[in-house]
């Protein structure tokens, strides 16, 4: 790659991006009952104009009970929902800019505040929250199979509506990870068993059916993640090779990139190598791949968003060496963006001195 490695092009079949920079999705909860208003649909321009190379969006719920742990979590079906995502993407299109809604379910995940859901709607592989207690039902195959046809629709009418890409949601504990874990995933049918490529059936029936719905030159994103909240040292693959059996069939069933969450995106993924989770997967699967984890900023994540720790810009140089040695293709980036719409085109211009950091207050508006 050429020095300035993070604004050279990537084109995978239909998808054509201007640079390597991509919006991390992150909740954003501005959506009332579920539909996405005109400010959120500005909040999108806005980085679009500020030369995101691709946005993902915000966690949008698929048409199923509970899937949503918030009322203003967005929607990803219904008139009223749909037509606020067409409003999204045509403004982001109108500036030039490439978009993905990212598709969610957030099984036993429940709500953190007020307006609790009844119990007996939460649904999960086997009804078990992160901390193995009992708080919802377990899903029947027919209700995985309803499951399956939801994240189906949703990304058909994503394509309908004009959308570059679209990104699955099977990371942090929501729904598809609930399966991969044997902690929240005890069934004894199919969709279970001793193993992760067992317990991730699931997963690649949900991947096989939006790739039906979508065709062939339409790129799918898979968002994964080792670690869960509350047990962020956790790994559901504790080797290369237990990577390579579960990431594998997840690419045989369409997957076209690999998003590899992680809380430090320098941090190495196993022993004998200094690969992190995104140079691991695209080792192993040859699929291209999207790092992240406290990309540009000093403070990890966590701590910012649950402890009130500040985040002060930092250079890409050790983000750059790893990028242009082929680790990874993508990079995407969150709480900069989400303080800044104007940070990829700052760091174009190397205008280091005019990045901004991170508080938690910036959670509390659309800048």
């Amino acid at each position: 790659m050429s020095e300035n490695a993070f604004f050279t092009p990537f084109s995978l079949k239909s998808l054509h991006l201007k640079n390597r920079f991509v919006m991390a999705p992150m909740t954003r909860c501005f959506s009332p009952g579920g539909v996405p208003t005109a400010d959120v649909a500005a909040y999108y321009r806005r980085r679009a104009e500020g030369e995101v190379g691709l946005i993902l969006s915000e966690g949008t719920v698929v048409n199923r009970p509970a899937s949503a742990a918030d009322k203003a979590y967005p929607h990803f079906y219904g008139e009223e929902a749909l037509a606020g995502w067409k409003n999204v993407i045509d403004e982001v299109h109108a500036v030039g800019g490439k978009m993905g809604p990212q598709i969610w379910h957030v099984g036993m995940v429940q709500p953190s505040g007020k307006d609790p859901l009844p119990q007996d709607i939460y649904e999960g592989p086997s009804g078990l929250l992160g901390t193995g207690a009992e708080a919802g039902r377990t899903m029947t195959e027919e209700d995985i199979a309803d499951t399956v046809a939801a994240f189906a629709q949703s990304a058909a009418d994503a394509k309908k509506l004009g959308f570059d890409t679209l990104e699955i949601h099977g990371a942090h504990g929501y729904l598809i990870d609930q399966f991969f874990w044997d902690f929240t995933n005890r069934r004894t049918d199919k969709y279970g068993g001793a193993t992760l490529p067992e317990r991730s059936r699931f997963a690649s029936e949900v991947v096989a059916a939006i790739r039906k719905a979508v065709g062939e030159d339409f790129v799918i994103l898979l968002r994964l993640s080792q670690w869960k909240i509350g047990n962020f040292e956790f790994k559901l693959a504790a080797n290369p090779g237990e990577l390579e059996a579960w990431l594998s069939p997840l690419s045989e069933a369409g997957v076209d990139i690999f998003h590899c969450s992680q809380r430090r995106f320098w941090e190495a993924e196993y022993e004998g190598s200094d690969l992190n989770f995104a140079g691991w997967a695209k080792k192993i699967t040859g699929k291209p791949t999207i790092t992240v984890g406290s990309v540009g900023l000093s403070g990890e994540f966590i701590a910012s968003l649950r402890q009130g720790e500040g985040a002060t810009p930092e250079p890409l140089t050790e983000l750059q060496r790893r990028l242009e040695r082929g680790d990874f293709d993508l990079v995407a980036v969150g709480r900069s963006l989400i303080s800044d719409p104007e940070w990829v085109h700052k760091e174009r211009l190397g205008l280091a001195s005019e990045l901004k950091g991170f508080t938690k207050e910036a959670l509390a508006t659309l800048v």
